[in-house]
């Protein structure tokens, strides 16, 4: 008989020739557990989607309640569901008040792709500005706007009309223009190593694309919830774009994603055509219920907040001759070695230190520090100990 290791190569489809290999029986809180006793603090939260642990009871609580209910309907927006009106309701209560009409899919790419419709459709032009190394998912229109040649050029050709400038670098905000239908970012460029706007970079869009009539999108798929500190970075740099994407954490560890926008931006995809974006299974009740429970143990627990301590607390205990640097905010950390190779060896040896780290997609001499936000001050400096033991060991 095949083992789980075996069959996982033999019949899933693969993303790299290197996966982690890791078989997990059981994760809560902070820990995910193997079969044979192993434990491992997780260190990444699924690409910062377990904001509030895995497992959490009352998003375990809120998912069983709904699969007593019902499961899906209908294809989305043509049935009234209580989970997907009420999750609505509190993510509306939560923005500014023109981020009201929400969108809702499955994932960060479908919610990308589904808010640069929205901006075309709405402008009438087809211009779309990115930034050098920014992510927005790995669909065609989300390569389209991705800001590294490695994993674009592959699949070729992409969208059209697409410009990519500099993150940070004032004077090429000038291209944006009469022409520009939206102009895509993310208020600090995770994928990229975790770099944060210069003050007034993203101000300055903004003006830009008031001034032009360009609408301006936000990707918080990985900064939304807490994860640096406040509950949107929207909250804290006081830029309000016109389309916000949103997805990860926005589930509470279910499949969702979403776009949101004011009610007079939306409505441009009722008419002409009629179904301007179309889910079959977006807003799943489920994932809904799971993500309202989750948004509600965020705000209740305080731990966008506790975010900002805990930051400093992991950049207190990690002192180490081998890190270079340690930038970002809340727990969204960029750890910076020196050198590519010595992160390779980190996190390939992290396991045997009971540890689950990742890599950036294109800063390749740090490593990703993103946990639960539920994590204890106790289990960060465990964290730190077997982070500088393993790094000890690659010297």
């Amino acid at each position: 008989m095949l083992t789980n290791r075996q069959l996982f190569l033999l019949h899933l489809g693969q993303t790299s020739s290197a996966p982690l290999m890791l078989e997990i029986e059981k994760a809560e809180g902070a820990f995910m557990y193997g079969p044979s006793g192993e434990k491992y603090l997780d260190l990444v939260s699924g690409v910062s989607v377990s904001n509030t642990g895995h497992r959490h009871p009352k998003v375990v609580e809120a998912i069983k309640n709904q699969v007593d209910s019902y499961l899906h309907l209908m294809v989305y927006g043509e049935m009234i569901q209580s989970p997907q009106v009420k999750y609505a309701e509190r993510l509306a209560s939560l923005l500014p008040e023109q981020l009201c009409s929400i969108y809702f899919v499955n994932s960060g790419s479908e919610a990308v792709e589904g808010a640069l419709k929205l901006a075309k459709r709405y402008t009438g032009r087809s211009r779309i500005i990115y930034f050098t190394n920014s992510y927005h998912g790995s669909t065609h229109a989300a390569l389209s706007v991705q800001g590294n040649e490695k994993y674009r050029n592959a699949f070729r050709p992409l969208i059209p009309d697409t410009v990519q400038i500099d993150f940070n670098d004032f004077s090429s905000l000038n291209r944006i223009d009469d022409h520009t239908a939206c102009v895509i970012v993310e208020p600090i460029q995770a994928e990229a190593g975790v770099i944060l706007p210069r003050t007034g970079y993203l101000e300055l869009i903004r003006e830009r694309c008031s001034k032009h009539g360009a609408l301006l999108i936000f990707d918080e798929v990985q900064t939304g919830f807490g994860r640096t500190g406040t509950m949107f970075a929207i909250n804290r740099y006081s830029v309000v774009p016109d389309i916000l994407v949103l997805a990860k954490a926005l589930g509470g560890g279910m499949p969702l994603g979403a776009f949101i926008s004011s009610r007079e931006i939306m409505s441009s995809l009722i008419n002409n055509p009629q179904l301007g974006h179309i889910t079959t299974f977006g807003g799943h009740p489920v994932c809904c219920a799971a993500g309202f429970a989750s948004l509600e143990v965020i705000v209740e627990e305080k731990l966008a907040e506790s975010c900002v301590q805990k930051s400093a607390l992991f950049k207190k205990e990690l002192n180490h001759p081998m890190i270079a640097d340690i930038r970002g905010e809340g727990l969204l950390l960029a750890v910076q070695l020196r050198s590519p190779e010595h992160v390779q060896k980190v996190i390939a040896n992290a396991p045997s230190h009971g540890l689950v780290l990742d890599y950036f997609l294109f800063c390749s001499d740090a490593f990703r520090i993103a946990p639960p936000l539920v994590i204890s001050d106790d289990e960060i400096k465990y964290a730190c100990r077997q982070l500088l033991s393993l790094l000890e060991d690659t010297i």
